[in-house]
């Protein structure tokens, strides 16, 4: 069975500063979503898969963002926790138009 994906608005693009998450809450999912430096945005499962902190609170660095309790660093590109560390976290596609940001579910 296909599952048929929508589009869910996360917020207006200039509402949301570079390198500052924000936590969304989809079908009761925690999704973080960031805007990059270079102005992509990204989104990823909300929960640290280490102790459950919330990613949206975490330090971006590049492309990746860093637990707030524990330092694990995951990828914003493909959700996999860095070495020595493991674990991964949902990603999401996510779309800007008309200056609206959407998360694809």
């Amino acid at each position: 069975m296909t599952q048929v994906k929508e589009k869910r608005f996360v917020a207006h693009f200039e509402d949301m500063p570079q390198r500052i998450g924000r936590e969304i809450v989809i079908d009761g999912n925690r999704i973080a979503v960031f805007r990059l430096l270079d102005d992509r945005v990204k989104a990823i499962g909300g929960v640290c898969p280490h102790t459950h902190g919330p990613l949206a609170e975490g330090i971006v660095s590049g492309e990746f963002v860093y637990c707030p309790l524990h330092e694990f660093k995951v990828s914003l590109l493909d959700g996999k926790v860095q070495e020595p560390d493991n674990g991964c976290v949902a990603t999401y596609d996510t779309l800007v138009e008309d200056g609206q940001v959407f998360v694809i579910v």
